[in-house]
């Protein structure tokens, strides 16, 4: 289980073979970096973009922001030289796409150096089927990502404004996640026309209980920042939650009740986790200023 909290409201993708958009990402308010091999490179740019990748981070300056590298898949001819060049870089985690099965995870999770992390992309419907063995592969496995793109393709479905084809898929991999204390980030929104829709789309990954959004554009940073965070009337409600709890246990009484709710051990440790995540964003803001 990941007991490190730490802000991952929004996942940038950054493709690997733009440098320029690697520098001013240094600056952009992104609590994780996606630097690309793979979708967003193309097959006669992935040797140029693997070394401009490694350079980028090898040159450090991105700060608190989690800096994490999609390499190519199993089956392709550069995932080999990118598994070891990314096994040797500055990167805190790697991000492998199309798993399928735990076979996949625990290999790669034992090419990985200590103190690296291994996201996995859940994208295809075996991906779906497998989340919980998937989940539970390896301890290095800390986050489960959302490939919501690739999984309509193979499902033949449309992108519905409150993506009823995925709510399946979505829960499926949540319950995954959380069960073994996994992070899961939600899929892409692909329309940088549509504000409304994003601003729907991130609300309901927040229902769903994603931790954040993985994003196709700085533009859609702010947004999801704001959407994955507690917000004050959630932080208020957290302290006086914790508050009236340790009140009462020092009086004795054993239950608690705030505005006619019962109030039980697990509404203080969700409140207490949600103060965590907050203060971890605060900190993190900070330090990118």
């Amino acid at each position: 289980m990941n007991d490190i909290i730490r802000p991952r409201r929004s996942a940038l993708y950054m493709p690997g073979s733009n440098q320029r958009a690697m520098e001013k990402a240094r600056n952009l308010p992104a609590d994780v970096l996606i630097l690309d091999l793979e979708d967003a490179v193309a097959p006669d740019e992935k040797v140029t973009a693997r070394q401009q990748v490694f350079e980028e981070i090898n040159r450090g300056g991105y700060g608190p922001r989690e800096i994490v590298i999609r390499i190519n898949g199993l089956d392709t001819e550069w995932h080999d030289e990118d598994l070891i060049a990314a096994a040797t870089s500055k990167a805190d985690a790697i991000l492998l796409p199309k798993v399928e099965q735990a076979s996949q995870v625990r290999a790669i999770a034992n090419a990985l150096p200590e103190g690296m992390d291994l996201w996995c992309m859940m994208e295809t419907p075996l991906a779906i089927l497998n989340a919980q063995e998937i989940a539970s592969a390896s301890s290095r496995t800390t986050c489960l990502v959302m490939g919501t793109s690739d999984l309509a393709t193979e499902l033949n479905a449309l992108h519905t404004p409150h993506r009823e084809p995925f709510t399946a898929s979505l829960s499926l991999c949540l319950l995954a996640a959380r069960a073994f204390g996994l992070v899961a980030l939600d899929g892409v929104f692909l329309d940088l026309n549509d504000g409304p829709g994003f601003e729907t789309a991130c609300a309901q990954g927040r229902q769903f209980g994603f931790d954040g959004k993985t994003l196709i554009h700085p533009n859609q940073l702010s947004e999801a920042n704001k959407a994955f965070a507690p917000s004050k009337g959630e932080i208020s409600e957290a302290k006086i939650i914790i508050s009236a709890f340790e009140q009462a246990k020092s009086e004795g009484k054993g239950i608690v009740v705030i505005n006619g709710r019962l109030v039980e051990n697990l509404h203080v440790a969700a409140a207490r986790r949600l103060l965590s995540i907050s203060d971890a964003i605060e900190a993190h803001e900070f330090t990118s200023s």
